[in-house]
Order: structure tokens, then sequence, then C-alpha cells
């Protein structure tokens, strides 16, 4: 089964120093935290930020793309999560088809951003989520899983949905 999520903030991990996307179901609360490389972030930031640039991005060449071949992004879904690496699924429909494309979460979801397509993310993901450890020493692992858990919205930083 899959829930749809919105992005809840953009910001940088406490320990690693790297950019975290972080979802959440409005239902349930419930929060995924997407770990993303830096570049990757920019592009997510620039889009929440509404920010243009001179110049098309990867994502909004993309979003044209689509938009010429009359086709359209119906949802973005979060599918799997395997040792340590999520994965993601663009959904289009074209002409009365459904395809399904293979992404990285990150450019899904500044696709999604792009395209006003919905964010979804399969239960079994956030369940592995709950099980895995991101980082490589357990003291770090109860840290950052604590403060994911106590996250105040004041700590969401410039980029908070």
């Amino acid at each position: 089964m899959q829930r749809e999520m919105k992005i809840k903030g953009l910001m940088i991990d406490p320990i690693t120093q790297m950019p975290i996307i972080i979802l959440r179901d409005p239902e349930s609360n419930a929060v995924l935290p997407i770990w993303v490389g830096i570049f990757e972030a920019n592009a997510i930031a620039l889009q929440i930020e509404k920010i243009s640039t001179p110049r098309p991005m990867t994502h909004d060449l993309l979003r044209s793309v689509i938009k010429e071949l009359k086709a359209a992004v119906t949802r973005i879904v979060i599918c799997d999560l395997k040792e340590n690496t999520f994965y993601a699924k663009i959904q289009i429909k074209s002409n009365g088809t459904d395809i399904t494309i293979d992404s990285r979460p990150s450019d899904a979801i500044a696709l999604a951003l792009r395209t006003g397509s919905p964010i979804y993310v399969e239960d079994s993901v956030i369940e592995k989520a709950k099980k895995t450890d991101m980082t490589k020493d357990a003291g770090e692992s109860d840290r950052l899983r604590k403060w994911l858990e106590n996250l105040d919205p004041d700590e969401m930083g410039k980029y908070e949905m």
C-alpha cells in the first residue's frame, strides 16, 4: 500500500552534514528522512524557493520534454529501500498509456515539485526505514534517530514547507 506524503523540509543532517529531505504523512505524522547529495538538494531547494535560473536545469528540461510530448507525470513513488539506498519510480501517462520510469528519489522529487505531482511512499519503505541504520556508528545512529523523532518545526530552517 502507498501513502501520499508531503515535503516537510530540507535540512542538513547534524551528524553527516549531508542534506536530508524530510517527507511527512499529513494524516499519521509519520516522517521519512531521505539523504541526498548536495547538488540534488540544490535542485530541490531552488524549486522550493521558486528561484528561476537563467537556463533550464535538468529537471526543468525533463518537465518541458514531458509536456511537449503531451504526457504528464501522474505521481512519483518511493518504492524500495535496499542497503541504505532509496529507490523511486516516476509514473507518467502518455496517450492513455501508463509508463513507469526508474529514478533516484531526489530526481523524482525534484520533478514532482516542478510538475505539481503527488509524492507517494510504499508502506514497506517506511517500515524498512524504521529498522535501517543509516550511520556506521551505533551511538550516532541512536542520536540521529532521537533527533529525527523530536524534530521541531522551528529546526527545519529556511526550506520548511
